[in-house]
């Protein structure tokens, strides 16, 4: 009886899969040395406590950041999509910056540093 608990129980172990938080899929750089960059090859995305969204300090609802972001690159492919949010932002709304972005096929995005 117990030989067959005892093979149960690796049987089991063996079989199950447990699944695991992947979190976001996001290639950081290195630690290095900063670079000054030019104020026109920068847009800044700002995200406040109640989840709106200014783009380079005016309002724009989520769901237009995609196509304005593409349009923003269209102009200028240097540009960096510096993305701030505020200590009390959802985390959900974020995300859904986040993917907006992803959608526009926005390559280089900094996460700016929320001061406390």
């Amino acid at each position: 009886m117990a030989d067959i608990a005892f093979l149960l129980l690796i049987f089991f172990l063996v079989t199950t899969t447990i699944d695991m938080d992947k979190g976001l899929d996001l290639v950081l750089p290195p630690m290095g040395e900063t670079k000054e960059i030019p104020k026109k090859n920068i847009a800044n995305l700002l995200v406040d406590a109640k989840g709106n969204v200014l783009l380079d300090k005016k309002p724009i609802n989520i769901n237009d950041v995609k196509k304005e972001v593409m349009r923003m690159i269209a102009e200028n492919d240097k540009l960096i999509i510096s993305v701030k949010t505020h200590t009390s932002t959802k985390y959900q709304a974020y995300i859904d910056v986040l993917d907006q972005l992803k959608l526009a096929n926005a390559k280089k995005i900094s996460i700016a540093e929320t001061k406390k």
